[in-house]
Formats: structure tokens, C-alpha cells, sequence
């Protein structure tokens, strides 16, 4: 899985993979109900804890197989499932040497119509080797932790022109270090009704009310939160190949033990496919999520920039880029002062199919984090070969 470039939904965290290329990676389509996929690379980690200082560096060594399942189970259903498992293994890195991370994830869709249908989705990680390290936490050599996320969704046209759509999603995290637990063990659970309407063909106006609850399995009464959204925006498909999305609204947040707070609530996205398999893709966020320092920070106000670029030189080889920006300011807590903080993570890859089910990639990563708070900053580079498989 490629770096996370879906706008999350509500400030929900987005999905923290584990280590993995940034920039977009060509996918071969095999077109089979079943489809085993092998991967093997080699890499180097600057920075394999994410530490301010001491940083330790390694070769790591990857093996990691996967498993998919994809077929229509009637006329009217549609379901997946697939299971992955990555092994790292480090020349040089204290306590445990080889971590074991899984995937298992599952999808159903169902028609009740042509106008009516459901989507349940659910995906369970267990993440050893996390590809975005916490910050400004006590050096750790133990950051895994386990994440679940349900999905389900279900959408009706109540007139030709128009849509609703009812949403709940649920998302845990719990961490194996006791105490990077009993800071931040939660789960986030949003629920959100949807109308839409097309203006025109091409143009349709949504409109969206959110509420979204954050609660911390320790310490909740001064670290959940509870909100609620307006939303408003279009989607555009301005040409063939060019459509745009745009989101404005609100948001209240009511916290625990902590002054209540609102912000503006921003989502743009553009995507140009200009190209067989070459595109360009762009777009803003600006809302409140989670910070990895609960004692001191209630969230964070996020400005996050992302561009992601793919270009095929050749139908066999692809040059591919990522860049997130992201300047944002943690909300203190009482006594606390906010602080300044920005993000940068960039990604290059080069890809080669030299034969239908081959792919090889060199990748180089770069994170950087720059605070305010000296001993929440980060520099690590990952530079990696890899080769995959698949039938």
C-alpha cells in the first residue's frame, strides 16, 4: 500500500501502512478471481526509530507475500478479501531483529438496485515496522501497534437527480508498549448523511452533516472529543480527463476536561489524467486530528498539501513522485502554548515491467519533521530496490 493520499474523512487518522514507497506505484491488473503476489526488496533506514537524536541507521531486508481474493458473487454482489504479511529483517537494530507485520482486510457490495446499494468494508493490521514514526515520544524500539477499521455505507436516489447516502465508519488503535498505550489506545467513530444533486451532467452539489466521537481507553475525560460537521461542495468533472472535487464547512469540537474549539473544515482535490497510465493529482486539506503527545497537545490544526505525479516514459518503464507539505500548529492545553510544526514527506520511484506479471522499483524516501519543540523533530531517508511477483 502506497503512502496514504485519501483525504481523511472527519479528522479521522489515516491508515498508517507499514513501510512503504510514496510515490505511486504502476499496478498490473491480472483480471482472476485469485492473485498470489510475491515482494522482495533491500533497503536502507537513516533513522529506523524516528529519533530526534542518536539516530540509528540499517539495511533492511523485506519478504513479503500477499494473497487476493476478488469475484461477483451473483448479479447483484460483489466481494473481496485478501491477506498480506511482511517480514523485515535489520543488520543493525537493538532488540528485536526480524518483525512480522499482516494485513487482513475484507469488502461486500451488494445492488438492491440500480439506484440502491451497501458497502461494508473491514481492515485489520497488525503493523511491527510503522512507516510513519511517532513523534516527540521517549526513543521507543517498540511503536507497533493494531489497527482496525470498519466501513459501511449505504446509498439511494430519492428523485432522478438526486442521492442520499448514510455513512458510519469505526476506527481502533492499540498499541503493544504499555505505555504508548495507556496514552494512546482510542477509537474514532464517525457517522455522516450525505445528499447530493446533479446540477448538470458533468457537476453535482453535496451537502453533509457529520458527527464524529474520539474516545481514549485511559484518560478519557480530558482527552476525548465529540463533533459535528457542515459540509458543502461540488464535484466537477470538467473534461475527459480532468475532474476536480471541492469541499468548505465547519466544524464545533467539544473536549473533555479542555476548552471547546471550531475551525473551518477544508477538503480540495484536482486530478488530471493526461495520459495512458500518466496523471497528475493535487489537493488541500485543512481540519483537526490527533497529535502523538496527548499529555501536553489536546490535536493539531492541519494544513496538508499533497501532489502526486506518474508518468510512463515507455509502457514498460514509470517515473513516479509524492510530496505531502504540511504546516501545522498542536493546540496546547491548559498552560501550554500552541506550537508550530511542519511536516515534509517526499517520494521518487522508477518502476520497469520487464515481463506481464514482473515489476522492479527504486525507490527513495525522505520525512522531515521541523518544530518549534526541538525534541519533536525528525529527519530519516529510505533509499530501497524491490522486486515483485505476480500470478
Amino acid at each position: 500500500m502506497n503512502f496514504a493520499r485519501l483525504i481523511c474523512l472527519g479528522g479521522f487518522l489515516g491508515a498508517v501502512p507499514v513501510w512503504a514507497v510514496y510515490a505511486p506505484i504502476p499496478e498490473q491488473e491480472q483480471g482472476k478471481e485469485w492473485t498470489v503476489t510475491l515482494n522482495a526488496g533491500i533497503s536502507h533506514d537513516s533513522n529506523i526509530f524516528g529519533s530526534q537524536t542518536g539516530a540509528i541507521s540499517s539495511m533492511v531486508y523485506e519478504f513479503a507475500p500477499k494473497i487476493a481474493f476478488n469475484a461477483s458473487l451473483s448479479d447483484q454482489t460483489f466481494a473481496s478479501a485478501s491477506y498480506g504479511l511482511t517480514i523485515d529483517h535489520y543488520d543493525n537494530r537493538p532488540g528485536d531483529k526480524t518483525l512480522d507485520s499482516h494485513d487482513l482486510a475484507a469488502q461486500l457490495d451488494h445492488a438492491f438496485s440500480s439506484v440502491t446499494t451497501v458497502h461494508f468494508s473491514d481492515a485489520y493490521s497488525i503493523v511491527r515496522n510503522p512507516q510513519s514514526l511517532l513523534s516527540g515520544v521517549t526513543l521507543n524500539t517498540d511503536q507497533s501497534f493494531k489497527r482496525n477499521a470498519f466501513d459501511a455505507r449505504f446509498e439511494t436516489n430519492l428523485a432522478p437527480q438526486s442521492g442520499t447516502a448514510v455513512k458510519f465508519q469505526a476506527v481502533n488503535y492499540a498499541y503493544d508498549d504499555n505505555t504508548l498505550a495507556t496514552e494512546l489506545d482510542h477509537s474514532e467513530y464517525l457517522i455522516g448523511l450525505t445528499g447530493s444533486y446533479d446540477v448538470l451532467p458533468e457537476l453535482k452539489a453535496v451537502g453533509e452533516f457529520r458527527h464524529a466521537d474520539i474516545l481514549y481507553d485511559n484518560g478519557g475525560n480530558t482527552k476525548d472529543k465529540h463533533s459535528e460537521f457542515l459540509i458543502g461542495g461540488v464535484d466537477y468533472e470538467v473534461a475527459k480527463k480532468l475532474t476536480a472535487s471541492g469541499r468548505l464547512g465547519y466544524e464545533w469540537r467539544r473536549r473533555s476536561g479542555e476548552a471547546s474549539a471550531q475551525t473551518p473544515y477544508v477538503q480540495l482535490s484536482l486530478k488530471y489524467d493526461y495520459d495512458v497510465q500518466s496523471f497528475i493529482s493535487a489537493g488541500y486539506v485543512y481540519t483537526f486530528e490527533e497529535n502523538s503527545d496527548v499529555t501536553n497537545y489536546n490535536d493539531t490544526k492541519v494544513n496538508r498539501l499533497f501532489l502526486n505525479v506518474q508518468h510512463a516514459l515507455s509502457p514498460l518503464l514509470f517515473v513516479s513522485g509524492s510530496l505531502d507539505y504540511e504546516p501545522s500548529e498542536l493546540q496546547g492545553r491548559r498552560g501550554v502554548a500552541n506550537v508550530n510544526e511542519t511536516t515534509t514527506r517526499f517520494g521518487l520511484a522508477l518502476s520497469y515491467l520487464p515481463a506481464k506479471n514482473w515489476r522492479i522499483t527504486a525507490s527513495y524516501d525522505y520525512d522531515n519533521i521541523s518544530s518549534d519543540v526541538p525534541a519533536r523533530g525528525q529527519n530519516r531517508e529510505r533509499t530501497g530496490l524491490s522486486a515483485t511477483y505476480t500470478y
